[in-house]
């Protein structure tokens, strides 16, 4: 016993007595760019991981394209030319449109909110799912682990305002994933790009109107340079992001560092969030007083439009994907349950905001108005 705790003393000592000291470093690409909440939200996590494991871990972040494009991460980390990547299960969806089902499902999905997900993944059965789908469905030595809330996102910029779905058709637009599948159902031409290319492509005038994430983001990327019509509601992405862990790496790390990881990933995606929040009321401010953005709400008829075209997508989908329904049915299962009793116990959210906050134009920091 007295040598147990000898030895069990001398280990402690020397953690201790090298705090920082990283015993095993992890390249984490970003399919994301340098600019923005997704990047920075890389970062944090780094930190959080190295911190509490007492340097036994550190997280590498490395820009967007530098070993690999944006794309191409997952099959890079499953080759393990990289040990991770942060992307999207969005950028998947080629390979399998379950992929879509993860993260940035239209309709929330069954009208979930990111809170409700979250539930979904850890108290619901979706994290064996969503492991089932890289390891067995996909075949890829990877470890997904969610990471980065990102939603509810933006419908998008465009050129001139959009009153009805019918608006869409004949629009280029820069969409991702399944959700451009729901818009090209109301004529509109889509185009999947990475974040970085977007701009570009507008000045160029190779698209007419984008998505990406939100107000804050989208000013980082300077949308606002190149659209003045800005529409902040949609119902398209829910959109959690995610981490890539090569499995090899993974299984390479100790237990009570798989969970460091995996609470550090939690943490970050709260953080995310409530960071977001802050930042898009100030991009809307800043938005319309410097430079002449028109703030629009969505028309009722193209959020109603987009949930009805991605509940036909989906159900095409699960009469001939077995795995794309097993997914689909949990999550219409645990929201059937918990969005059934939030709408039985709590308020909508509208009806106490507004008692304060009646709808008007975002005011400058300092210069709130009271509600009339």
């Amino acid at each position: 016993m007295k040598r147990l705790l000898f030895a069990f003393l001398c280990a402690s000592l020397f953690a201790f007595a090298v705090p920082g000291a990283a015993q095993t470093k992890i390249q984490m690409q970003s399919a994301f760019p340098p600019k923005g909440t997704f990047a920075d939200n890389l970062v944090f996590f780094a930190e959080r991981v190295k911190v509490m494991s007492g340097g036994r871990v550190e997280i590498v972040p490395i820009p967007t394209g530098s070993i690999v494009p944006a794309f191409e991460v997952l099959d890079a980390t499953h080759k393990k030319v990289i040990d991770g990547a942060h992307s999207s299960s969005a950028y998947w969806v080629g390979k399998n449109r379950a992929a879509a089902l993860f993260g940035v499902t239209p309709g929330g999905p069954f009208g979930m909110d990111g809170f409700d997900y979250m539930g979904w993944l850890y108290d619901g059965g979706g994290m064996e799912l969503y492991r089932e789908l890289f390891q067995v469905v996909l075949q890829r030595n990877v470890v997904p682990i969610p990471m980065t809330s990102a939603g509810p996102q933006a419908l998008g910029w465009f050129k001139r305002p959009v009153k009805s779905w019918a608006d869409f058709k004949g629009l280029k637009c820069r969409q991702t994933g399944i959700s451009a599948e729901v818009f090209a159902r109301s004529g509109m031409a889509t185009v999947n790009m990475a974040g970085g290319e977007i701009v570009p492509s507008a000045q160029r005038g190779v698209i007419d109107c984008a998505e990406w994430v939100g107000p804050s983001d989208d000013m980082m990327m300077g949308f606002h340079q190149v659209w003045k019509h800005f529409y902040t509601q949609s119902s398209h992405d829910l959109s959690l992001l995610e981490i890539l862990i090569n499995g090899d790496v993974w299984k390479g790390l100790s237990p009570d560092l798989q969970a460091i990881v995996q609470a550090a990933t939690i943490e970050a995606t709260l953080r995310s969030q409530n960071r977001r929040n802050r930042l898009d009321a100030d991009a809307l401010v800043e938005l319309q007083t410097k430079h002449g953005v028109r703030i629009h709400r969505t028309p009722n008829d193209i959020l109603k439009k987009m949930l009805e075209s991605w509940d036909e997508i989906a159900k095409e989908e699960a009469a001939k994907n077995p795995f794309f329904r097993k997914v689909h049915d949990s999550q219409r299962a645990y929201a059937s349950k918990v969005v059934s009793s939030r709408l039985t116990t709590a308020p909508s959210y509208n009806t106490i905001a507004e008692h304060y906050w009646r709808e008007r134009k975002p005011q400058a920091a300092g210069k709130e108005q009271p509600a009339k």
